[in-house]
Protein backbone atom coordinates (compact mmCIF):
# COMPACT_ATOMS: atom_id res chain seq x y z
CA UNK A 1 0.00 0.00 0.00
CA UNK A 2 1.12 3.09 -0.52
CA UNK A 3 0.94 6.57 1.78
CA UNK A 4 0.13 9.67 -0.18
CA UNK A 5 -1.17 11.84 2.98
CA UNK A 6 -0.87 10.68 6.36
CA UNK A 7 0.60 7.43 8.19
CA UNK A 8 -0.30 6.81 11.87
CA UNK A 9 2.80 5.20 13.98
CA UNK A 10 0.99 1.59 14.27
CA UNK A 11 1.61 1.77 10.71
CA UNK A 12 5.10 3.07 10.55
CA UNK A 13 6.21 0.81 13.25
CA UNK A 14 5.33 -1.88 11.16
CA UNK A 15 6.75 -0.97 8.30
CA UNK A 16 10.41 0.29 10.23
CA UNK A 17 12.47 -2.31 8.20
CA UNK A 18 10.24 -2.36 5.04
CA UNK A 19 12.56 -0.21 2.83
CA UNK A 20 10.40 3.20 3.37
CA UNK A 21 12.47 6.31 4.30
CA UNK A 22 12.22 8.64 7.39
CA UNK A 23 13.33 12.01 7.69
CA UNK A 24 13.04 14.10 10.59
CA UNK A 25 12.03 17.25 9.80
CA UNK A 26 12.43 19.14 13.32
CA UNK A 27 12.92 23.00 13.49
CA UNK A 28 13.02 25.86 15.63
CA UNK A 29 12.43 29.41 13.64
CA UNK A 30 14.27 31.04 16.63
CA UNK A 31 16.78 28.64 17.25
CA UNK A 32 17.54 27.00 13.48
CA UNK A 33 20.00 24.23 15.01
CA UNK A 34 17.64 23.44 17.85
CA UNK A 35 15.54 20.82 15.75
CA UNK A 36 19.26 19.12 15.02
CA UNK A 37 20.36 18.97 18.30
CA UNK A 38 16.85 16.79 18.92
CA UNK A 39 17.46 14.49 16.55
CA UNK A 40 21.18 14.04 17.85
CA UNK A 41 19.61 13.44 21.31
CA UNK A 42 16.84 10.99 20.08
CA UNK A 43 14.87 10.09 16.86
CA UNK A 44 12.61 7.99 15.48
CA UNK A 45 14.86 4.64 14.55
CA UNK A 46 16.24 4.83 10.74
CA UNK A 47 15.41 8.26 10.57
CA UNK A 48 17.82 11.26 9.00
CA UNK A 49 17.72 14.42 9.43
CA UNK A 50 16.59 17.74 6.89
CA UNK A 51 17.19 21.18 8.18
CA UNK A 52 14.77 23.56 6.86
CA UNK A 53 17.27 26.43 5.93
CA UNK A 54 19.98 23.90 4.14
CA UNK A 55 17.66 21.41 3.27
CA UNK A 56 14.32 22.03 2.34
CA UNK A 57 15.02 25.94 1.42
CA UNK A 58 17.51 27.36 -1.47
CA UNK A 59 19.78 30.18 -0.83
CA UNK A 60 18.14 33.19 0.29
CA UNK A 61 18.30 36.09 -2.48
CA UNK A 62 17.35 39.96 -2.08
CA UNK A 63 14.08 39.17 -4.10
CA UNK A 64 13.28 35.91 -2.43
CA UNK A 65 11.49 35.11 1.29
CA UNK A 66 12.73 33.37 3.73
CA UNK A 67 12.47 29.58 1.88
CA UNK A 68 12.99 30.06 -1.51
CA UNK A 69 12.48 26.52 -2.72
CA UNK A 70 15.37 24.78 -2.71
CA UNK A 71 17.26 23.47 -6.59
CA UNK A 72 15.23 20.42 -7.60
CA UNK A 73 18.74 18.15 -8.33
CA UNK A 74 20.36 19.35 -4.97
CA UNK A 75 17.43 18.08 -2.21
CA UNK A 76 17.17 14.95 -4.82
CA UNK A 77 20.92 13.99 -4.21
CA UNK A 78 20.37 14.90 -0.80
CA UNK A 79 17.33 11.95 -0.77
CA UNK A 80 19.10 9.75 -2.92
CA UNK A 81 22.00 9.91 -0.76
CA UNK A 82 19.95 8.68 2.36
CA UNK A 83 18.16 5.36 0.08
CA UNK A 84 15.15 7.24 -2.00
CA UNK A 85 14.34 5.79 -5.10
CA UNK A 86 11.41 7.12 -7.24
CA UNK A 87 9.48 3.89 -6.06
CA UNK A 88 10.44 4.44 -2.41
CA UNK A 89 7.60 5.17 0.36
CA UNK A 90 8.95 8.36 2.03
CA UNK A 91 7.51 9.46 5.57
CA UNK A 92 8.06 12.83 6.96
CA UNK A 93 7.84 13.94 10.80
CA UNK A 94 8.38 16.50 13.21
CA UNK A 95 7.59 18.02 16.63
CA UNK A 96 4.98 20.61 15.59
CA UNK A 97 2.16 19.04 13.95
CA UNK A 98 3.37 18.44 10.90
CA UNK A 99 4.06 22.02 10.58
CA UNK A 100 7.56 21.44 8.69
CA UNK A 101 7.30 17.67 7.85
CA UNK A 102 4.48 18.55 5.62
CA UNK A 103 7.16 21.37 3.44
CA UNK A 104 9.12 18.01 2.81
CA UNK A 105 5.42 16.37 1.84
CA UNK A 106 5.34 19.21 -0.80
CA UNK A 107 9.01 19.54 -2.24
CA UNK A 108 8.58 15.85 -2.77
CA UNK A 109 5.10 15.95 -4.55
CA UNK A 110 6.93 19.38 -6.49
CA UNK A 111 9.32 17.17 -7.54
CA UNK A 112 6.90 14.61 -8.59
CA UNK A 113 6.98 11.87 -5.92
CA UNK A 114 3.57 11.08 -4.45
CA UNK A 115 4.61 8.22 -2.35
CA UNK A 116 5.13 10.51 0.84
CA UNK A 117 3.32 11.18 3.96
CA UNK A 118 3.66 12.70 7.03
CA UNK A 119 3.44 11.04 10.31
CA UNK A 120 0.69 11.90 11.79
CA UNK A 121 1.09 13.34 15.57
CA UNK A 122 4.58 13.02 14.85
CA UNK A 123 7.23 12.04 16.99
CA UNK A 124 5.29 13.64 20.08
CA UNK A 125 2.85 10.77 19.90
CA UNK A 126 5.37 7.96 18.67
CA UNK A 127 7.12 8.81 22.28
CA UNK A 128 3.41 9.30 23.91
CA UNK A 129 2.78 5.40 22.68
CA UNK A 130 6.62 4.80 24.40
CA UNK A 131 7.95 3.27 20.88
CA UNK A 132 11.79 3.43 20.30
CA UNK A 133 14.16 6.39 19.91
CA UNK A 134 17.19 6.22 19.64
CA UNK A 135 20.51 8.35 19.46
CA UNK A 136 22.16 6.41 16.95
CA UNK A 137 22.84 7.79 13.45
CA UNK A 138 21.01 5.84 10.35
CA UNK A 139 22.60 2.85 9.20
CA UNK A 140 24.59 3.62 6.14
CA UNK A 141 22.49 2.26 2.90
CA UNK A 142 23.27 2.59 -1.07
CA UNK A 143 22.45 5.71 -2.52
CA UNK A 144 18.89 5.68 -3.81
CA UNK A 145 18.99 6.79 -7.96
CA UNK A 146 15.70 9.08 -7.48
CA UNK A 147 15.23 11.52 -10.60
CA UNK A 148 13.50 14.87 -10.29
CA UNK A 149 10.28 15.54 -12.83
CA UNK A 150 9.33 19.21 -10.92
CA UNK A 151 6.05 19.96 -11.71
CA UNK A 152 5.92 23.67 -11.53
CA UNK A 153 2.36 24.57 -12.00
CA UNK A 154 2.13 23.04 -8.62
CA UNK A 155 3.12 26.65 -7.21
CA UNK A 156 2.94 30.06 -8.11
CA UNK A 157 5.09 33.56 -7.74
CA UNK A 158 4.59 37.09 -6.71
CA UNK A 159 3.21 38.48 -10.13
CA UNK A 160 0.55 35.74 -10.39
CA UNK A 161 -0.48 36.35 -6.86
CA UNK A 162 -0.64 39.97 -7.45
CA UNK A 163 -2.33 39.31 -10.40
CA UNK A 164 -5.20 37.65 -8.20
CA UNK A 165 -5.69 40.14 -5.52
CA UNK A 166 -6.56 42.82 -8.32
CA UNK A 167 -8.21 40.65 -10.27
CA UNK A 168 -10.13 39.71 -7.27
CA UNK A 169 -10.12 35.75 -8.68
CA UNK A 170 -9.72 32.58 -6.83
CA UNK A 171 -8.88 32.21 -3.06
CA UNK A 172 -5.78 33.19 -1.41
CA UNK A 173 -5.81 31.25 2.09
CA UNK A 174 -3.11 32.61 4.80
CA UNK A 175 -1.64 30.21 7.42
CA UNK A 176 -0.24 32.26 9.74
CA UNK A 177 -1.76 32.87 13.56
CA UNK A 178 -4.12 36.07 13.45
CA UNK A 179 -2.03 38.61 15.17
CA UNK A 180 0.65 38.19 11.99
CA UNK A 181 -2.28 38.50 9.61
CA UNK A 182 -3.96 40.95 11.11
CA UNK A 183 -0.72 43.27 11.40
CA UNK A 184 -1.25 43.95 14.85
CA UNK A 185 2.23 41.99 16.29
CA UNK A 186 5.07 40.88 13.94
CA UNK A 187 8.39 38.73 15.22
CA UNK A 188 9.34 37.47 12.25
CA UNK A 189 9.39 39.76 9.33
CA UNK A 190 10.21 43.80 8.85
CA UNK A 191 6.63 44.62 7.72
CA UNK A 192 3.17 43.26 9.25
CA UNK A 193 0.08 42.59 7.55
CA UNK A 194 -1.23 40.35 5.01
CA UNK A 195 -1.89 40.39 0.74
CA UNK A 196 -5.55 42.47 -0.07
CA UNK A 197 -7.65 39.82 -0.63
CA UNK A 198 -6.54 36.88 1.72
CA UNK A 199 -8.42 34.79 4.09
CA UNK A 200 -6.48 33.79 7.32
CA UNK A 201 -6.67 29.97 7.92
CA UNK A 202 -4.06 29.36 10.57
CA UNK A 203 -2.55 26.05 10.05
CA UNK A 204 -3.22 24.86 13.86
CA UNK A 205 -6.66 24.62 13.19
CA UNK A 206 -6.14 21.51 11.09
CA UNK A 207 -5.33 19.83 14.24
CA UNK A 208 -7.30 18.15 16.84
CA UNK A 209 -6.58 18.82 20.26
CA UNK A 210 -4.61 15.11 20.59
CA UNK A 211 -2.50 16.88 18.05
CA UNK A 212 -3.09 14.97 15.11
CA UNK A 213 -4.91 16.33 12.22
CA UNK A 214 -8.57 16.34 12.09
CA UNK A 215 -10.84 13.58 10.44
CA UNK A 216 -11.62 14.04 6.85
CA UNK A 217 -14.62 15.41 7.04
CA UNK A 218 -14.00 17.87 9.64
CA UNK A 219 -10.79 19.28 7.13
CA UNK A 220 -13.39 19.76 4.13
CA UNK A 221 -16.00 21.66 6.69
CA UNK A 222 -13.02 24.15 7.35
CA UNK A 223 -11.99 24.60 3.94
CA UNK A 224 -15.33 24.67 2.40
CA UNK A 225 -16.19 27.85 4.99
CA UNK A 226 -13.05 29.77 3.79
CA UNK A 227 -13.37 29.15 0.10
CA UNK A 228 -17.45 29.75 0.20
CA UNK A 229 -17.60 27.96 -2.98
CA UNK A 230 -14.35 28.74 -4.98
CA UNK A 231 -12.59 25.55 -5.98
CA UNK A 232 -9.73 23.69 -4.27
CA UNK A 233 -8.37 24.58 -8.62
CA UNK A 234 -8.44 27.95 -7.94
CA UNK A 235 -6.84 28.19 -4.25
CA UNK A 236 -3.84 29.62 -3.51
CA UNK A 237 -2.17 28.66 0.41
CA UNK A 238 0.87 31.35 1.58
CA UNK A 239 2.42 31.68 4.78
CA UNK A 240 5.30 33.88 6.03
CA UNK A 241 7.78 31.97 3.94
CA UNK A 242 5.66 28.92 2.06
CA UNK A 243 6.68 26.33 5.05
CA UNK A 244 3.26 25.91 7.33
CA UNK A 245 0.80 27.09 4.07
CA UNK A 246 2.17 23.10 3.15
CA UNK A 247 0.01 22.45 6.21
CA UNK A 248 -2.96 23.58 4.56
CA UNK A 249 -2.20 21.98 0.85
CA UNK A 250 -1.63 18.74 3.12
CA UNK A 251 -4.89 19.14 4.92
CA UNK A 252 -6.83 19.87 1.71
CA UNK A 253 -5.53 16.82 0.77
CA UNK A 254 -6.57 14.84 3.21
CA UNK A 255 -9.90 16.16 2.75
CA UNK A 256 -10.15 15.38 -0.76
CA UNK A 257 -9.97 18.84 -1.99
CA UNK A 258 -6.99 18.39 -4.55
CA UNK A 259 -5.73 21.20 -6.83
CA UNK A 260 -4.68 23.83 -4.46
CA UNK A 261 -1.37 25.56 -5.12
CA UNK A 262 1.37 26.81 -3.25
CA UNK A 263 2.68 30.82 -3.13
CA UNK A 264 6.64 29.65 -2.69
CA UNK A 265 7.71 32.99 -1.46
CA UNK A 266 4.49 34.22 0.72
CA UNK A 267 4.61 36.99 2.53
CA UNK A 268 8.65 37.40 2.98
CA UNK A 269 8.99 37.33 -0.52
CA UNK A 270 5.73 40.38 -0.86
CA UNK A 271 6.66 42.60 1.39
CA UNK A 272 9.86 43.07 -0.31
CA UNK A 273 9.13 44.76 -3.35
CA UNK A 274 7.54 48.05 -0.94
CA UNK A 275 5.31 48.78 -4.41
CA UNK A 276 3.20 45.87 -3.62
CA UNK A 277 -0.03 46.60 -1.27
CA UNK A 278 -0.35 45.79 2.45
CA UNK A 279 -3.63 45.18 4.06
CA UNK A 280 -3.87 45.63 8.14
CA UNK A 281 -6.55 44.66 10.39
Amino acid sequence: MTYTTLVDTETLARNLNSGWCLFDCRFVLTDPEEGECHFRAGHIPGAHYLHLDRDLAGPVTPGSGRHPLPMPEYLAKKLAAAGVHNSTQVIAYDDAGGAFAARLWWLLRWLGHPQVAVLDGGITQWVKEERAITPEPPVKVPSGDFQPHPENALWVNSKMVQGQSREHTGRLLDARAPSRFRGEQESIDTVAGHVPGAVNLPFAGNLSESGGFKSPEALRQRFEAALQGISPAETVCMCGSGVTACHNLLAMEVAGMKGGRLYAGSWSEWIREPSRPVERG
